[in-house]
């Protein structure tokens, strides 16, 4: 099962990259030994069979146009370019011109518009090519276009272009096929006039599963095995599902005239023969499941360190040979990176993110990153942090360490990423304090790229660090110059400076006390009109009017020997008394209120005895004396 896997992930991501048609693909891989590379570059020497066909690649399909109250909303047109043996993407809203088409095609390959020839457009004719300003809704455009484009020289002859096969010269099939055996989604093209028994000759040859044993969901119910594509009434990108019904073991059942029999691995040969004959019977059945490979961080992981390390170990056991991960969390691998003192040990972070859904994760790691002079230039400029954001709550946990590290523009820019962009390499870079993404590096790109990617921002950061590492220098050679031309004075200067210190250390504690004295003053001030106010809002009314025998006028003589005056009644209590002395400054914890005759201080009586029965009626003059 480990040899059908990789050749399944090898031929995935060599139709990815070359866009050939899985005949031609499965024989250059067979040619090549299945070594990605040595087919790859074969593909691009020409080796390819004449009849390759043009991948439409595995891009998110546009939405088609929503109609609100009979009104056409925008909407997004999908150009894929095919020019010099690559093929690049633009998404284009259907109310811009063929003008804008082509000023978006300059920027992405820098031919200019007087020298672009496109070609395979639908309702595209060479009048429309010459009128800028034609708006793209009214070609009636599909949502999804394969384009291929010439550079023409200034006499209409291409400039340094290989003839490329017409594209929709023949309609070329796209099957996404999910393997429900091992949770794994193919995206394989088909020539038109490939039979159904051929696709599943294909689908043996690269994941080994006999005919006898592959169990569809998807095809039309009128199909048989020489049933062509073009002939079954689907949709050039089609969905099915694959199930491997193999158990690996003595025997297999299968069933004729709704008979079970049970076939041992001696009638192994006639199993073949029948299941193939009758393969029409294994269109649709019910789905098998095997485990699946284990993930680089498990789900839910509670812990970003630990969810680092297992991260580290698990790389480590699927890929073998790789760079050196960092342990740890982002904020430590980012600390680690740039919180060097000195500017010559500072390495740029770079931020490797996985996922186990793209097709591109299995070439990336296992040629890019296994490769001995990424290794090498990784390990030596890069602080280099491994995170897997296959599953949800592991992305959420990263976009929010990512946030909180650099800053939430960042981890918007990766939060809605398709998965065929991954796997990608974040380089994110520090200066002056300020932390930014520098670089994104995308899974669809090849070894050199990678390596000059890796390079150019190195290079890069290694000029800025050069300024750095500079001022550096010119500050530890005017400190030694200093040093040497102030040692004569050094005994006096350091005098001078315990002088000062020890003046500034005098200034700051009296300031210090002074401050503490005027706080804890207003603190008492403070507590002292609180005192005020609750006393003068706790008095009772001053009875103006009433009978004479029941009111007392009681005189208070200040210190200053001016005096204030009030009435009371007379079974007013003495603790109303003190309120009032209170209310006025006088409060009788630092006065005492003495009475003439006899004399008496009333702060040491009981406070509830009423005026009358202290003999304070009709009237009486108290003495405010201070403790």
């Amino acid at each position: 099962m480990d040899s059908a896997i990789n050749k399944e992930e090898i031929l995935a991501n060599f139709q990815q990259i070359t866009a050939m048609d899985i005949a031609g693909s499965i024989h250059l891989l067979e040619s090549t030994g299945w070594d990605l590379e040595a087919a790859i570059h074969l593909s691009l020497d020409g080796g390819h069979e004449s009849d390759t066909k043009v991948l439409n690649h595995n891009f998110p399909e546009a939405p088609p146009p929503e109609i609100i109250a009979g009104t056409s909303r925008e909407t997004y047109l999908n150009f894929n370019v095919r020019f010099k043996n690559s093929l690049f993407r633009l998404n284009l809203s259907d109310q811009k011109t063929i003008g804008d088409l082509k000023q978006n095609i300059m920027k992405r390959t820098s031919v200019p518009v007087c020298r672009q020839n496109i070609r395979g457009l639908l309702n595209f004719t060479m009048n429309d090519l010459q009128n800028d300003s034609i708006v793209l809704r009214s070609l009636n455009l599909p949502v999804e276009n394969n384009v291929e484009l010439n550079d023409l020289s200034n006499e209409g002859f291409p400039v340094d272009m290989p003839l490329l096969s017409p594209l929709n010269s023949e309609l070329s099939y796209q099957l996404r096929i999910y393997y429900t055996n091992e949770d794994r989604h193919l995206n394989l093209n088909f020539p038109a006039t490939k039979t159904l028994i051929d696709i599943k000759n294909d689908l043996n040859a690269v994941l080994k599963i006999p005919v006898r044993f592959q169990k569809w969901e998807g095809w039309p119910t009128n199909v048989s095995n020489a049933t062509k594509l073009n002939e079954m009434g689907i949709e050039p990108i089609h969905s099915l599902k694959l199930t491997c019904t193999s158990n690996e073991g003595s025997s297999s059942r299968i069933s004729i005239d709704n008979a079970p029999v049970e076939i041992h691995d001696s009638d192994s040969d006639s199993v073949e023969e029948f299941e193939d004959a009758h393969a029409d019977d294994d269109i649709f059945t019910e789905t098998v499941h095997h485990n699946r490979l284990k993930l680089l961080i498990e789900d839910k992981i509670e812990d970003e360190i630990l969810g680092s390390l297992q991260f580290v170990n698990n790389y480590k056991e699927r890929y073998g040979n790789g760079p050196s991960f960092f342990e740890g969390s982002l904020e430590d691998a980012m600390k680690t990176a740039y919180t060097s003192k000195s500017a010559k040990d500072r390495k740029l972070l770079a931020v490797y993110l996985h996922h186990d859904n793209s097709v591109l994760s299995n070439v990336f790691c296992g040629q890019l990153l296994g490769n001995d002079n990424i290794i090498k230039l990784l390990n030596e400029n890069y602080i280099l942090f491994g995170w897997d954001l296959t599953c949800e709550s592991n992305k959420n946990m990263f976009l929010s360490s990512l946030t909180a590290c650099v800053a939430d523009s960042a981890s918007l820019q990766i939060r809605n990423l398709p998965i065929n962009q991954f796997p990608i390499i974040i380089i994110i870079r520090k200066y002056r304090s300020i932390c930014e993404v520098a670089d994104i590096i995308h899974g669809n790109i090849n070894g050199d790229e990678l390596y000059i990617h890796l390079m150019m921002n190195s290079d890069a950061f290694n000029e800025q660090m050069k300024v750095e590492i500079r001022e550096e220098n010119e500050r530890a050679a005017r400190e030694v110059l200093l040093n040497e031309q102030k040692q004569a004075y050094q005994e006096s200067l350091l005098a001078d400076m315990a002088k000062e210190e020890e003046k500034l250390r005098i200034e700051k504690m009296i300031e210090t006390e002074r401050q503490k004295q005027e706080y804890e003053r207003m603190q008492v001030e403070a507590k002292k009109e609180a005192e005020r106010k609750n006393a003068e809002n706790s008095l009772p009314p001053e009875p103006l009017h009433g009978d004479a025998q029941k009111i007392t006028k009681i005189r208070f003589r200040k210190p200053t020997g001016e005096f204030i005056e009030r009435k009371f009644t007379v079974d007013t209590q003495l603790k109303i008394l003190f309120n009032y002395a209170t209310a006025n400054g006088f409060s009788p914890t630092e006065f005492k209120i003495i009475s003439s005759f006899p004399r008496r201080d009333l702060t040491l009586l009981d406070p509830n005895d009423t005026l009358k029965k202290l003999n304070l009626v009709p009237q009486e003059t108290l003495i405010l004396e201070e403790r």
